[in-house]
């Protein structure tokens, strides 16, 4: 598990600016930094790489961070940023909208739209980093919950918030036991959002979304089941056929391609977290029963063939 630290101790007063805006452009992506007293200003950061996720924790005196338009015309990759503010509240906007978020609670922001984001009182703050392509692997849509406060008393939230502080105190030795642990914090944040999806009213979208939800509940559940298919899953929410290929072309698939890539993602996992199984048992466990077509397929999905994944996980080869 890479692990990097930063702090503003050993560097000069006049340098401590330009310093932190290297730090987090590093981090994160670049953003333009606004401080009450640049000349004063002291800050740490710590980044922990889990797999396809970076967890950092940083703490410092009053700021602001706004990504412009100019910070945005060479990304290539959309990235999310998950905060979770631990001391102050912080202020929010993106996409029209602006939010507070109190210490515990978190936000989602979206590193390829502008923002601004502040907080007026000395914070620590924990941010999970995420690929998009990543996330939305396991929720819908992610961008619908950008700039919309999760409030951390409730049960999963709270889970997940807990979750990121104790990742922080992680040994250093964790190796692979980093990337599961990522996965995992990743796993809990989509059902955090799946529920606050279902129960926010700024969120909640048609019925059709509802049961298409179900539907991909009952996907998943089933990975490993030989019957898993677009009738069963009808059979399972109580739908026509009719009706669910309805629902899933607002998602550009079909459902037998959303099973697929399912039970592609969750071989994946696997092949992560279980070194002795063969790749022939993850490939029938998951339905592939040509082992051959697995591997063309694992492939095509995810850039490497699913030998390469398990020899250097999620760090490209």
């Amino acid at each position: 598990m890479e692990f990097v630290a930063h702090s503003t101790d050993q560097v000069m007063p006049s340098q401590r600016s330009s310093h932190w805006n290297r730090v987090i452009a590093e981090t994160y992506f670049p953003l333009q930094l606004a401080y009450r007293d640049a000349a004063s200003f002291t800050g740490t950061l710590e980044r922990r790489e889990m797999g396809s996720v970076s967890l950092s924790r940083l703490a410092t005196q009053p700021m602001q961070y706004e990504r412009r338009p100019t910070h945005i015309s060479h990304t290539r990759e959309e990235e999310y940023l998950i905060t979770v503010p631990r001391r102050s509240p912080v202020e929010f906007k993106q996409l029209g909208r602006e939010v507070r978020c109190d210490p515990g609670g978190f936000i989602l922001e979206r590193g390829d739209e502008p923002y601004r984001f502040a907080y007026a009182d000395p914070n620590e703050l924990s941010v999970l980093k995420i690929s998009k392509k990543s996330l939305a692997e396991k929720v819908r849509d992610p961008d619908r919950f950008c700039a919309h406060t999760i409030d951390s008393r409730m049960e999963l939230p709270s889970l997940f918030t807990s979750m990121m502080e104790q990742m922080h105190s992680l040994p250093l030795t964790a190796g692979r036991a980093a990337e599961v642990l990522g996965r995992q914090m990743v796993e809990v944040l989509a059902l955090v959002l799946d529920e606050a999806a279902g129960e926010d009213s700024q969120v909640r979208t048609a019925v059709r979304s509802g049961h298409l939800r179900r539907a991909e509940q009952v996907i998943r559940k089933h990975l490993s089941n030989p019957a898993l298919s677009p009738e069963f899953v009808a059979d399972a929410c109580g739908i026509s056929k009719r009706y669910r290929h309805e629902m899933f072309g607002d998602t550009n698939q079909t459902v037998s391609q959303f099973i697929r890539d399912e039970r592609l993602i969750a071989a994946r996992d696997l092949i992560g977290s279980s070194p002795t199984l063969s790749m022939a048992e993850i490939a029938y466990r998951f339905g592939f029963c040509d082992q051959a077509q697995f591997s063309r397929l694992f492939k095509a999905k995810f850039d490497r063939p699913p030998t390469e994944w398990r020899k250097h996980g999620s760090v490209a080869a």
